[in-house]
């Protein structure tokens, strides 16, 4: 499937961490582990810096659960194309799109999401595939637009160096190029939460987990983040 010559939020392949830009999310096993009533399940939104390798890891943790993997730019196909939106909305019951609407309301009322009419589009493919559960979102402000009942907000860190040495490898560049693509990464992932969201990434106290890649690696972040939504996933469960 190619991808269409539409207007994209960011240049769809400078925000790829990892090297891993698929235009389909990872689809594992199937997975029975239900929030009862709407949304079905829980959905687990990533943030991350530039060069802490957030693909990667959102891969893992999908592999482990068995969910569905969204990436940034499968985020925004989905979001500007028409068609793959609308197969996604035909299967809401009209429970899931009273949801929706409640959301994209309490957002709106409480000025945290802005008017922009692609980043509403983008608000309610995030909240549609919210809706549904057992999904993993990367970027674009998920863990912004999901309530915190039913997501976890994971923020993926690294020390600068690491990041930077990253970026090198994976890009081919020098380690001043290296250092100034992921200043302007970060730059430019901030600024679209603060424009769209009214959000700022460093803000500790908005996530549910933060972890620091390049202290526990690519595995062990996966693991955490795996057991953290089954632990979630008790929790809202056994207060039901």
């Amino acid at each position: 499937m190619t991808q269409p010559a539409t207007e994209s939020l960011v240049p769809p392949l400078l925000e790829a961490d990892d090297g891993e830009s698929p235009l389909h999310g990872y689809r594992g096993p199937e997975d029975d582990l239900p929030i009862t009533g709407i949304p079905a399940g829980l959905t687990i939104a990533l943030s991350r810096e530039a060069g802490a390798r957030g693909a990667t890891i959102a891969r893992r943790a999908g592999e482990k659960l068995g969910w569905d993997v969204y990436s940034q730019e499968m985020l925004e196909y989905v979001a500007q194309n028409v068609s793959a939106r609308q197969d996604l909305l035909d299967k809401l019951t009209p429970a899931a799109n009273e949801w929706i609407e409640e959301q994209l309301q309490s957002l709106q009322a409480r000025d945290h999401l802005s008017p922009n009419p692609m980043v509403r589009d983008l608000a309610r493919l995030v909240l549609t595939l919210g809706v549904q559960g057992n999904v993993i979102l990367l970027g674009r402000g998920a863990g912004f637009i999901l309530p915190s009942r039913s997501s976890l907000h994971v923020r993926l860190v690294a020390p600068h160096e690491n990041r930077v040495a990253y970026m090198s490898q994976l890009l081919r560049l020098t380690e001043e190029e290296a250092q100034a693509e992921v200043r302007k990464r970060d730059h430019r992932r901030a600024d679209f939460l603060a424009t769209h969201f009214h959000c700022k990434p460093n803000d500790v106290h908005i996530f549910d987990m933060i972890l620091n890649t390049g202290l526990l690696g690519e595995e062990r972040c996966a693991d955490l983040i795996a057991a953290a939504a089954k632990a979630k996933m008790s929790a809202v469960v056994g207060m039901e």
